[in-house]
């Protein structure tokens, strides 16, 4: 080969790969947060997983960035080791979809229609529309769908420009006798292997192998064993993904691979048994673009036929493999980042569980207005959960500002700010049910029953526009929020009365100057709640 020619194959490749990633970020984009809701309702049982693995693989184009995603949702404690075999299966078979479409470049016809669907002239058409849609649509949509198809185009271009500088080298001597190297399987399988680490793509290396195929020295015989260890290939950026992660987001990097594995050795079996023994002539004959995606599909779909019932056998064999301890959970893992839409629904849940950790706590502090138990113990559980709420918000933050810096739609980035802003309010709350508590126990050390009847009513509906607050954000019905917020301002105007009414008593000699200033910092307090508890319910207004 000729430097030219080197040149282009590897331009090739990389038209391929950046068409690739084009493609699957707006195939992502298009998913939007329907990944999440899918994700709660398919993991319950390995068939749905499969399922669930293998459309997910095909919206994003590539099985190592759903594993990735995996680990990432297993190493922050969102979903269980066993959920995820069955997505890992599917996810095998999903990212042989585009084998069949390169298998197109093997078409050899007269027929208009099916010449059409040839790389060279479909993907100039699909590229047209994708410029029109990107350009000429304002909608997000739309866009994300042009996206989509520039990133086909591009890739369909590179596969023509590998076949094209790959297909002359059939007539040079020298290129089939390098060729004659892949005769032994299990040097086929080492190179898919390294091929498909090096590049961490299974559909790349697959097309590499479907241009190459076009020059007619690829047999049955050697492309099986590529196939195979492109399988295993494709487990690198698994691999990587799991370094400094938690035991079970390990042993996900585990299932994979041992899925791959075990898949290949079988499948090597019965290749060897077809070679040696029942000595099949097809093994002779030149591989096609179409036969090499037909028999990468074939492969993985008896391989999880085959392996699925054993799923719980992966698992426990992955935690035999995978012994000793890892760093802990942590609460939002970067690797969510892969999906923003994805990372989007994780934050909002995490923040659900601030805003439920920051208001029990101030539910606490309300209570001890009528409690006579022991209000210290009160006190320290309530410091307790403030200090809580502290942490998570400052992880929570720093997920975030690094997810606004992402690739993510108008609609997400509008989230994410209001996450942002909600958290802050929500860690005031929990600051506040501090210097309540605090304020209520002086109260109850010197103050008469006055105190206690006058706060009775107010503290429960200060709580009650808590709890409907949290179930309007948890369950995402938004519609309540003006509700909220107008109950909330009532409650503002209601305090500014208990206010006026204490400073009238005191005017007339009737009131406690001492215990009027532990009102006044209790009425401050919850004040401030109510007007962050308006500040959160603002943000949800639609």
């Amino acid at each position: 080969m000729t430097i030219f020619q080197i040149l282009n194959v590897m331009g090739g490749l990389s038209f391929f790969l950046f068409g690739m990633h084009v493609m699957s970020n707006g195939l992502k984009e298009a998913a939007g947060g329907r990944m999440e809701e899918m994700l709660q309702k398919m993991t319950d049982h390995p068939a749905k997983s499969f399922v669930f693995g293998a459309f997910i693989t095909i919206a994003i184009q590539s099985s190592s960035a759903l594993t990735v995603m995996l680990v990432g949702l297993v190493n922050s404690g969102i979903m269980n080791l066993s959920q995820t075999v069955g997505i890992i299966m599917g996810s095998n078979v999903g990212t042989t979809l585009t084998a069949w479409i390169l298998g197109a470049n093997g078409i050899e016809t007269d027929n208009p229609f099916w010449t059409m669907l040839k790389p060279e002239y479909l993907s100039l058409f699909v590229a047209l529309v994708g410029v029109i849609m990107l350009m000429a649509s304002k909608e997000r949509k739309r866009k994300n769908i042009g996206a989509i198809l520039i990133g086909f185009s591009i890739l369909m271009h590179g596969m023509q420009m590998m076949s094209d500088t790959l297909k002359p080298l059939a007539e040079i001597p020298g290129f089939a006798k390098i060729l004659t190297a892949f005769q032994n399987p299990l040097l086929g399988v080492i190179v898919g292997t390294i091929f498909t680490g090096v590049i961490q793509s299974s559909a790349a290396s697959v097309g590499v192998l479907q241009a190459l195929s076009l020059t007619g020295q690829i047999s049955y015989g050697m492309a099986i064993p590529i196939i195979m260890g492109q399988n295993i290939g494709t487990c690198v950026t698994a691999l990587l993904s799991s370094i400094g992660v938690s035991k079970n987001a390990k042993r996900v990097c585990a299932i994979h691979i041992s899925f791959n594995f075990i898949g290949t050795i079988i499948g090597m079996a019965v290749f060897f048994i077809c070679d040696n023994i029942l000595e099949l002539a097809v093994l002779h004959k030149s591989i096609t673009p179409f036969a090499i995606a037909g028999f990468h599909s074939v492969f993985n779909i008896l391989t999880t036929v085959f392996l699925l019932p054993f799923s719980k056998k992966l698992v426990s064999f992955a935690e035999r493999v995978v012994k000793e301890e890892g760093p802990a959970e942590v609460f939002l893992d970067e690797r969510l980042l892969l999906s923003p839409a994805l990372a989007v629904e994780e934050c909002r849940k995490k923040t659900v569980m601030i805003m439920r950790i920051s208001f029990e706590g101030l539910r606490t502090a309300l209570e001890m207005a009528d409690k006579n138990s022991d209000i210290t113990a009160m006190q320290e559980e309530i410091e307790q959960k403030e200090a809580e709420v502290d942490e998570m918000v400052e992880k929570c933050n720093q997920f975030l500002i690094h997810l606004s810096s992402s690739n993510i739609t108008n609609t997400s980035a509008g989230f994410v700010a209001d996450m942002l802003q909600g958290l802050g309010d929500m860690e005031r709350i929990s600051d506040y049910s501090v210097s309540l508590a605090r304020a209520m126990k002086k109260m109850k050390k010197n103050s008469p029953k006055h105190y206690a009847r006058e706060f009775k009513g107010l503290n429960q509906n200060i709580s009650e526009v808590l709890t409907e607050l949290e179930m309007c954000y948890a369950e995402k019905d938004y519609k309540k929020a003006k509700a909220i917020r107008s109950k909330a301002y009532s409650l503002l105007q209601r305090m500014k009365e208990i206010r006026k009414r204490d400073i009238k008593g005191l005017k007339n000699g009737k009131g406690d100057a001492e215990l009027s200033v532990y009102m006044t910092e209790y009425l401050t307090s919850c004040r401030r709640v109510v007007e962050h508890a308006i500040n959160i319910a603002d943000c949800l207004v639609v």
